[in-house]
């Protein structure tokens, strides 16, 4: 009965070696006609528009959501065909913490990450460029806008002038800071400025280590000043500048292929209901805006002003 036992599980093994063997033949096979490739790939992730907490529409615009970013990222990173990853970069930035939350991503990635900006790379946008391993930018792209700008707007003149009396019934002395039916006093207005400050002190530590870069020399150069891409690279800001294809080779390097390489384009995917739906939400809250849109109130925001 033993020696059977034995029989039997040596045939077993047999056939798993034989298994094994016949998939390796195969990958190797069809890897070889082109079908399929073990790293030979470079993912390209387009990041395109304001980066915020959103959908794209055709109301409102392109918007780079995190989850979305995220998402993307770690389709490539869990590709085995993957060997390193190109985030192609054309926004002016966005909110504070949804781009923050993109260069943790892209700080996490395994695999390597360049970054190619294309028309723009500004403010949270360059903040999400500078975790990358190395970056391209167009030598006319613009590049920097590194500094936080919080957009309020005063309209109780206009009001006046219209006959419209508003105000509110609040609970807390700074509860309506920021409202456009009043201007701000001067305690609010320093409170705010401190927040700014704070913000933008956080921002450029972050550049200065994604880059490494001295905190003092990325502050000489930040003060939300913008950059070509030449520019920014004589400041340090960008590694190389060239076009797509030039990004796209360097991660093939960075990626360990040497020789020729395919390029495949990862987007969000969104199916028909996705879409209506966005449309038909947007559409009821751009009607809604346009009707009130002098009463909107600002936002703090990484970009460029």
């Amino acid at each position: 009965m033993k020696q059977n036992n034995k029989l039997v599980l040596g045939l077993i093994a047999a056939a798993v070696l034989v298994i094994m063997l016949l998939t390796l033949g195969a990958i190797l096979l069809l890897g070889s006609s082109g079908s399929i490739s073990l790293g030979d790939t470079v993912a390209v992730i387009p990041l395109e528009g304001e980066i915020a907490y959103g959908e794209s529409n055709i109301l409102e615009g392109q918007v780079a959501n995190p989850e979305s970013i995220e998402n993307s990222l770690r389709q490539a990173e869990e590709d085995p065909t993957v060997s390193a990853i190109l985030l192609e970069i054309n926004s002016p930035g966005g909110s504070p913490v949804a781009s923050e939350e993109v260069m943790s991503s892209v700080k996490n990635c395994t695999k390597p990450v360049v970054v190619w900006i294309s028309d723009q790379g500004a403010s949270g946008a360059y903040l999400v460029a500078s975790a990358a391993d190395k970056i391209v930018a167009s030598p006319s792209s613009i590049v920097g806008s590194i500094g936080v700008i919080l957009s309020l707007t005063d309209l109780s003149e206009l009001y006046q002038k219209m006959g419209v009396n508003k105000y509110s019934i609040k609970a807390g002395e700074y509860k309506d800071m920021g409202a456009d039916y009043r201007n701000l006093t001067s305690s609010e207005q320093k409170m705010l400025q401190e927040m700014v400050d704070q913000d933008y002190d956080y921002f450029i530590r972050l550049v200065a280590l994604n880059r490494n870069l001295n905190e003092s020399y990325v502050r000489s150069i930040a003060e939300g000043k913008i950059y070509t891409g030449s520019q920014a690279k004589n400041l340090k800001l960008v590694d190389e500048t060239g076009g797509k294809k030039q990004a796209l080779d360097l991660a093939a390097r960075l990626g360990g292929i040497s020789d020729s390489y395919r390029v495949v384009t990862i987007t969000p995917s969104q199916d028909l209901e996705d879409v209506i739906n966005s449309l038909s939400t947007n559409a009821a809250y751009a009607l809604g805006k346009g009707i009130g849109s002098f009463m909107e109130k600002g936002a703090v925001e990484y970009n460029i002003s």
